[in-house]
């Protein structure tokens, strides 16, 4: 068993995503062979790049207001205490569209974060 506090976990480097804050609080170097829990924190005006994955995303939205733009370019307004799947290969994008940090936990297969 692993117990954590957020506030312990380090920050992961990230390329290519503007005021775009991860931890890695669950993955393998706790065990978890197959699968991996990520927390994003958005700044006011950040965004994740407009994206896909071989693999799916299950997304929990903990504080804030944004965007969550589909394959077509349309965004969908999300909410603390709103959920989000991503399908395998699915191109999708994060907007933070609130005054103050737009957080996620993000769950993705082991795969996901290799």
């Amino acid at each position: 068993m692993v117990i954590k506090k957020l506030s312990d976990v380090p920050f992961a480097d990230l390329e290519g995503y503007d005021n775009v804050k991860k931890q890695i609080v669950i993955g393998p170097d706790d065990g978890s062979k197959e699968i991996v829990m990520r927390y994003f924190s958005i700044e006011p005006g950040g965004t994740s790049p407009h994206h896909a994955h071989d693999f799916p995303h299950l997304v929990k939205i903990e504080a804030g207001k944004g965007a969550v733009t589909d394959p077509k370019g349309n965004e969908h307004q999300v909410q603390t205490g709103d959920y989000v799947y991503i399908d395998n290969n699915e191109v999708h994008q994060f907007t933070n569209t609130g005054p103050g940090p737009f957080d996620f936990i993000c769950v993705v297969p082991q795969r996901g974060e290799g």
